[in-house]
Formats: C-alpha cells, structure tokens, sequence
C-alpha cells in the first residue's frame, strides 16, 4: 500500500486553496443545468428516476437508519451531560468504584458456589422440570460469548491489523475494548448463574464443579481486565498515538516503525509500558477463551449423550 507523503499532501493542500472558488460555482452549476436537459429531453430516463428516487424515498431500511440516528444522538447527548457530572468523575476517574464492583462480583460469586439448599430438597425440586427460558438464557449467553471471543480474537483484530494503518486499528481498538471485556463479563455472570440455576449445588458432581469453577474464574477475569487493565491501555494509547502524530510515524500498515522514536527515552518508556500490559491483557483473553472452551467440551458430551 502506497502512503502519500507529507509533502504529497501539503502540495494537494495548496492546489486544492489555489483553485477559484466562483469557477467550482459555476461548474457545479453548469452541471446540473446539463443532468436537467437530459432528463428533459429523454422522457424515458426521467420516468425511470422518478420512480428511483420515489423508492429510495420509501425505503424502510433508509428511514430506519435515520430515526436510529435520532435515537444515538440523544443518547450521546445523555452521554455528554452525565460525563460533565461529579458523579462520572467518582466513578470512572477513580479506583474506589472499580474495587466495589469487584468486591460485589466476589460475593456474588461465592454465593452462587456456596451450597445453598439441603439434598432432601434438592431431590425434592428435580421433580420441578425448569422453564424452557432458563435454557434459552443459559445457551444464548454462552453462545454469544462464545463467538465474541472468536471474532474479537481471530477475526476482527487480525483483519484490521493488516489491512488499515497502525493509529487506524488502534483508534478502533480504544472503541471496542472496554465493550469487549464488558459484554463478556456480564455474558459470563448470566451464564454461571442459569447453570447453577439449572443445576444446583447440592447436586454438583466433580465434573459440574470444574463447569462451575471455570466459568467463575472467567467471569471474574474478565471483569478484572475491564476495571483495571483497559483503563491503563487506552490512556497508553493515546499518548502513544500523539507522540507517533507528531513525529510523523504511525501510518504503516501490518507493521510496527517508530521512525525517528526508536532513540526517544520517554517514548520507549510509554512503548514498553504499553506493551506490558497489552500482553497481560491478550494472556489473559486467551486464558478466559480456554474456560469457555472447557464448558463447549462439556455441553458437547451432553449433547452427544443426549443422542446416543
């Protein structure tokens, strides 16, 4: 892929302001007296975009986007005026908030693996068949899980790598990280709970354990690497970004060149530190996905003893 230099787009720049302004004017103006000829003197041409432009004007998906546009912009527009708050600043500019969502993620966990009910009544409720829905749930949340983690890790973040320049992806990758890791960690608390929903603690074998404790373990990663590790990277990120827009680096594609940086202490210091904590963050991806793949082994082995 060819990258304009800086010199390339300066002379563009200068081409582009040295143009008269009134010659684009009239152009333009030129132009659209000559679309109106022709569809005045071809009567054929002009029914047929008639009729175009009445359906583009009807289309559903059109005015769908448009009203979901509305939707996004009020949104954002909450979005704005809560970050002005004092409030957002407790809660996303400080630790404190992160350390309670932790500590409630804990004791909601121990309190799903804790036995909660005697075998007596445990046996007495299997004659209780649970709700279709609980199934629904419990197989939607992992499945959506599931494939989050496999398009994030091998599909989106190796494409873009090698197909936009480097501040591109990593622009990207500011946007989809704290959603990532948050998504999943819900995705992984609503999955630990159906199961043990569906089969209680009582009745837990060592097998179900595994199951129980695997998934728990990921939930609780995940929402470690959201609270206390994205943070840090997308801050990294962008100092990273500045100093590399501001030596004129950063828009190579598939690769990494710090051009004139290589020899900047501060900017090794920030690199190193970047890199340090996206490792942990990819090390700790890989380890959540193998969780998950320990409970796809053992709702496969349901479903083929299901069949048998």
């Amino acid at each position: 892929m060819c990258i304009p230099s800086r010199a390339d787009e300066r002379n563009a720049v200068e081409v582009w302001s040295g143009l008269d302004q009134q010659q684009i004017r009239n152009q333009k103006k030129k132009a659209i007296q000559e679309h109106q000829a022709i569809m005045k003197n071809d009567p054929v041409l002009a029914e047929v975009a008639s009729k175009a432009n009445y359906h583009i004007k009807q289309d559903i998906l059109a005015i769908s986007t448009a009203y979901y546009k509305l939707v996004l912009n009020a949104l954002s527009d909450l979005a704005t005026k809560f970050q002005d708050s004092k409030m957002y600043r407790i809660v996303f500019c400080t630790t404190q908030p992160a350390h309670v969502v932790t500590l409630i993620a804990v004791m909601t966990v121990a309190t799903l693996i804790v036995p909660g009910e005697k075998p007596d009544d445990c046996v007495a409720s299997k004659s209780v068949k649970p709700s279709p829905f609980f199934y629904l749930v419990y197989l939607a949340s992992f499945m959506m899980h599931f494939g989050a983690q496999m398009w994030m890790t091998f599909v989106s973040g190796l494409s873009l790598y090698f197909a936009v320049p480097r501040h591109t992806f990593g622009e990207v990758q500011k946007v989809l990280f704290p959603k990532y890791f948050g998504i999943n960690s819900v995705l992984s608390l609503l999955t630990i709970v159906m199961f043990v929903k569906l089969h209680p603690s009582s009745s837990w074998d060592l097998y179900t354990g595994v199951q129980v404790g695997c998934m728990a373990f990921c939930f609780l990663l995940e929402l470690i690497l959201r609270l206390y590790f994205a943070p840090p990277l997308l801050s990294l990120i962008a100092s990273k970004n500045a100093m590399e827009k501001a030596a004129g680096v950063g828009l190579e594609v598939g690769k990494y060149d710090p051009g004139p940086l290589a020899h900047c202490p501060h900017y090794l210091k920030i690199h190193k530190a970047f890199r340090k904590v996206h490792m942990i963050i990819a090390m700790g991806n890989l380890v959540t996905m193998a969780c998950t793949a320990v409970h796809l082994h053992y709702l496969s082995e349901k479903i083929c003893n299901a069949l048998i």
